[in-house]
């Protein structure tokens, strides 16, 4: 049996109407690509017949493996889960929804033999919904300032990597991280791939407001300062404008400038300023604090129930 040379990632959670999809594609783009092809599907906790259907079809144009989770642990653990049992040097990872055009296979394959470790595929142009959009480009806009200032403008959705990036990506699993930051932050040879995303086709999509914000927050707490170093400086200025109030009414009291009133409004206002910034403060801090601890307990990024080779006549 020929080694696969390009292992394509697809995590998947309740996705029974889109995989039949995705499969009859990629057996007909596949034999284009002349060269051997793994997938590796990953079950991040489905509860539909998404896996039976896996388990009960035959794939002719490449070999396959499902992957399946003793839980839902969310879409970048089922990603590091499927990189870490690739067989092929060069991996990429699709959505079981067909947004991405699987021509993102080929051209990044292309890339790399070009010489490139890394190809970060940025969204040209994303048929999706007008929020959905509007955060992409905001958390796109936040990274580069902030986080990574190479991170495309128009943000990536996926990435395409060899064998190098691979091990090092493998060797380093991070909890409540974002696998695309993770692997530009190793900065190896990298470029840039535009394609245009499609609509979804079947089913909602699984990433809700509360994933989205999740990843922002993990993003921020892992590859940035900016939360903590925001802090400090709220803490200066607000500091120095109290100080600087106090002096004030110290000075009018002793020269009898204007006549100084200190109500209960001010009074009230300024705790709930005070205590309002002491609570962003905390919570900012504590982020980091609960990410420090997942750090130290060393928990397991996802946990494998089981995993199945799936029919292929590629291998007879």
């Amino acid at each position: 049996m020929t080694s696969p040379e390009i292992s394509v990632v697809i995590p998947f959670l309740n996705e029974e109407d889109n995989l039949p999809l995705i499969c009859a594609a990629l057996e007909e783009y596949v034999p284009t690509l002349g060269v051997p092809v793994e997938v590796v599907f990953v079950n991040d906790g489905s509860t539909d017949g998404s896996c039976e259907w896996l388990r009960q079809a035959e794939f002719h144009n490449f070999t396959a493996k499902l992957v399946n989770f003793s839980r839902n642990f969310g879409a970048h653990p089922a990603v590091r889960a499927g990189f870490q049992n690739a067989s092929a040097p060069n991996c990429v990872w699709l959505g079981a929804d067909l947004q991405e055009p699987l021509e993102i296979i080929g051209e990044g394959y292309k890339r790399v033999q070009e010489g490139y470790d890394l190809v970060l595929v940025q969204k040209n142009q994303v048929q999706v919904s007008k929020s959905e959009e509007t955060f992409s480009r905001i958390y796109s806009a936040m990274i580069r300032k902030w986080a990574i200032p190479g991170y495309p403008e128009k943000g990536v959705n996926t990435i395409f990597f060899n064998e190098k990036v691979k091990k090092t990506l493998n060797a380093n699993p991070e909890l409540n991280s974002s696998v695309v930051l993770q692997v530009i932050s190793m900065g190896f040879k990298q470029t840039v791939l535009n394609m245009d995303y499609r609509e979804r086709e079947h089913g909602r999509s699984k990433w809700t407001f509360g994933k989205k914000l999740k990843l922002l927050i993990d993003s921020f707490v892992a590859f940035s300062f900016f939360p903590i170093r925001m802090v400090s400086v709220l803490g200066f200025i607000f500091a120095i404008a109290g100080a600087l109030m106090a002096l004030d009414l110290i000075i009018v009291k002793i020269f009898n400038i204007r006549p100084v009133t200190l109500g209960w409004p001010t009074l009230i206002s300024v705790l709930m300023l005070g205590f309002g910034l002491t609570n962003i403060s905390l919570g900012i801090i504590a982020e980091y604090l609960w990410r420090t601890l997942d750090a130290a307990r060393a928990r397991p990024v996802f946990i494998i129930d089981s995993i199945d080779k799936l029919r292929s006549k590629s291998e007879e």
